[in-house]
Order: structure tokens, then C-alpha cells, then sequence
């Protein structure tokens, strides 16, 4: 395994590839979010959370990783990958130590909880220390299609792995630490189970609008509407993490914001963001419109693409604080996290008028499953594919002007 640089420098990491091996032979283990409030509010122990973990997170963790070691050597060998890898080993030998605690220790049990919280805190700059990783590698070798769809692939798998062990860390240590978060009493972990849709989309408006004024000394306003389609007339509540869908929606607002300003520059007013909440018997959907100008259909696709952001290149200090803002990650991350409890979220644009983004969330917890990557042999062959002729004849990327 290409582990092996990395691991003849530290003897004690010697069994690394076989714990590896024997971990990602299992699939990992998707809960609905049902699951997630069931255990936390009712049915759970600390004990029987502890007993999961230590087999579950080891499963996640390996199979990823699976996936790290098979990257291309000149992206695997760049000093951020090599971070990153590193801290994954570290993680998954501190989970293995538990295999063989007593369940009935309660010093164990304290034990795991104080070792999930430094695995969490370990990982804080995984993305974007990834993504100064892939940075690091187009600079010095340029990217082609299939590396790109390739490094596509991995990193959507990736980063999906990560909002996944994140939840289950979280969820245990919310519950189990010994303490209460006084600001989310009714809270169940991180989960909300009577989430009140609207008020998180105020909340990231406002907070967006804030920066938006700092920036360009003027914002537009919010218009929100809201239909429950299922008790009309009510506010509309879902089980969901507040967290996950603040993320989703700062972003979409800070990008409409920006493009509404930025389009309206010598306009005396700018035109309003639009939102509107609908909740069905299967979806809640969110749909943000706004009047900034829009982007061609052929950018589209590139907008949640790892590889071709615009952004400027964000300047970098050390490796274990790397900034995230300027890797341009903030669409794909945002459609991961929708994608995660099996929602999506997506784009469609007009050019020359404005953008509807459209979040989509899974209406019922028994459907809000977690959608986890397996590393197997479909996985393994995605890696391998080679480049072959189109069937369709490719365009230009570029329009030209031709002249007549």
C-alpha cells in the first residue's frame, strides 16, 4: 500500500494496513435521522452508543481511506494530502484501542468520549487542508478530464464521509458529555426535532445581509413566503440538524447577495431576494431567486466542481490553518450536506436575469437517511477508468466570435 512511506516512520503504525483492510471489508451502517432522535431521546445509553461507535466509526473511517490510498501518486505525495492522511491513521488507531475496552467501564466510556472530541477537533481543517492539497497539484501538473472527474468523484465521496462521522461524534458527545447546551434545550445532539424552517432561513439572511453591508454598503431585502402543504395555515417544522441547513443557506444567500449588488451597481435600488418554502408530504423545498444577472448554462456544472473554482488563491499560513474562503468549495460542500439525509440541492439560471437555487429535504425523519459512500469494486473501478474518445463531438469550452 502507498501507506507505507508514511507508516516506516512511525514502527508503532506497522498494523495499520491490515486494520485497514479488515475494517473496509464491512459497509458502513446509514441511520435515519428517526433512528438518530429515537436513540437520543428515548431508547439510548452511553454504553450501547459506545458499542456501536468504536465498530462503526472504524468502518467509515477505513473506507475512506481505502479511497485516499489509491488517489494519483502526485496528488497523494503533496505535503496537505499527506496531512490529511496522516490524521486519518492517527484517528483510526486511537478508535482500534477501544476494541477490546469493557463496555461496563465507565472509566472506557469517559475514555472514548474525551478521544472522539480530540478525533473532531484533529479534523477541523480537513477540507480545507484537502483542498490546499489538490491546489498544490494543479499547480504542478495541470489537470486533464479524467483526472478531474476522478478527483471529482473522490472528493464529493470524501467530504460526504467526513459531514458523516462528524454527525456521529457529535451526536455522542452532545448526549453523553455530562453537560446540556442551554441555548438548545430541546435539542436532541445536534438534531432539532421541531426545526423551524423559516426562522433559519432569517437567520442566515441576516447574518449574510450583515456581511453583505459590511462589504458593499448596501444589501437587498428579503421577501419569504411559506406554504405547508400538509397543515396549512401552520408553521412549518421538520426534524432536521439547524446547523446542516444554516450552512446551505448562508451560502446560497451570500452568492445572490453578491450577484444582485454587483448587477445592480448603478441601479437607485436593488431588487429583493425571494424565498419560498414549501412543505409537501414527501419534500420541504426551499427556493432562493434572485434578480443578479444569472451565469451561462456552461458554467453551471463548474460552479460545484472542486477543480475549476475562480476563486483567487487564498493565501495560506501553515497547513493546520488553512483558510477555507478562496477554494471555492462552498456550492459542492453545501450540496453534500442536502445530499447527506438524501435531499439535493440545485441550480437553474437564467442568463441575463437571475438565478433560482433549490434546496430539497426529505419532509419525513423516516426518509432522512444517511447516504454514505461503501469503498468496493464498482468504487475501485472509478479509479481506474482510462480516457477514451467521446461519442459526441465536444465544442469549444470557450464561445468565439466569428466573424461574418
Amino acid at each position: 500500500m502507498k501507506f507505507a512511506r508514511f507508516l516506516m516512520k512511525n514502527a508503532a503504525l506497522a498494523n495499520i494496513p491490515k486494520h485497514i483492510e479488515r475494517f473496509s471489508k464491512f459497509s458502513p451502517s446509514p441511520l435515519s435521522m428517526k433512528q438518530f432522535l429515537d436513540f437520543g431521546s428515548a431508547n439510548g445509553c452511553e454504553k450501547t452508543s459506545f458499542m456501536f461507535l468504536r465498530q462503526e466509526l472504524p468502518v467509515r473511517l477505513a473506507n475512506i481511506m481505502r479511497e485516499i490510498d489509491i488517489l494519483p501518486d502526485p496528488l497523494l505525495g503533496t505535503p496537505s494530502v499527506q496531512l490529511v492522511q496522516s490524521w486519518y491513521v492517527h484517528s483510526l488507531m486511537e478508535m482500534i484501542e477501544f476494541q477490546d475496552r469493557n463496555s461496563d467501564d465507565q472509566r472506557a466510556l469517559s475514555d472514548f468520549t474525551e478521544t472522539l472530541v480530540t478525533i473532531r477537533n484533529r479534523h477541523n481543517n480537513v477540507v480545507p487542508t484537502m483542498a490546499q492539497g489538490v491546489l498544490e497539484y494543479k499547480e504542478a501538473f495541470g489537470v486533464d478530464p479524467v483526472t478531474n472527474q476522478n478527483v471529482q468523484y473522490f472528493l464529493d465521496r470524501f467530504y460526504m464521509s467526513r459531514i458523516s462521522i462528524r454527525m456521529l461524534i457529535n451526536q455522542h458527545t452532545l448526549l453523553f458529555d455530562g453537560s446540556t447546551n442551554p441555548a438548545h434545550p430541546k435539542h436532541i445532539g445536534s438534531i432539532d426535532p421541531f426545526c423551524d424552517v423559516v426562522e433559519v432561513v432569517n437567520d442566515a439572511f441576516e447574518n449574510s445581509k450583515m456581511l453583505c453591508d459590511q462589504y458593499y454598503l448596501a444589501s437587498p431585502d428579503l421577501k419569504i413566503k411559506q406554504t405547508n402543504g400538509k397543515s396549512p395555515g401552520l408553521p412549518i417544522h421538520i426534524v432536521y440538524v439547524p446547523s446542516h441547513l444554516y450552512h446551505m443557506l448562508f451560502e446560497l444567500f451570500k452568492n445572490s447577495m453578491r450577484a444582485t449588488v454587483e448587477s445592480h451597481e448603478d441601479s437607485p435600488s436593488l431588487p429583493p431576494i425571494e424565498v419560498n418554502v414549501v412543505l409537501g408530504k414527501e419534500d420541504l423545498t426551499i427556493k432562493i431567486s434572485d434578480n443578479g444577472g444569472g451565469v451561462p448554462l456552461r458554467k453551471i456544472e463548474r460552479l460545484f466542481s472542486y477543480m475549476y473554482s475562480t476563486a483567487p488563491k487564498p493565501m495560506m499560513d501553515n497547513s493546520r490553518n488553512a483558510p477555507l474562503a478562496g477554494f471555492g468549495y462552498g456550492l459542492p460542500i453545501s450540496r453534500l450536506y442536502a445530499r447527506y439525509f438524501q435531499g439535493d440541492l440545485q441550480l437553474y439560471s437564467m442568463e441575463g436575469y437571475g438565478t433560482d437555487a433549490v434546496i430539497y429535504l426529505k419532509a419525513l425523519s423516516t426518509d432522512s437517511v444517511e447516504r454514505l459512500p461503501v469503498f468496493n469494486k464498482s468504487a475501485w473501478k472509478h479509479y481506474q477508468a482510462s480516457p477514451e474518445a467521446d461519442d459526441w463531438c465536444i465544442p469549444s469550452r470557450e464561445p468565439k466570435n466569428l466573424a461574418r
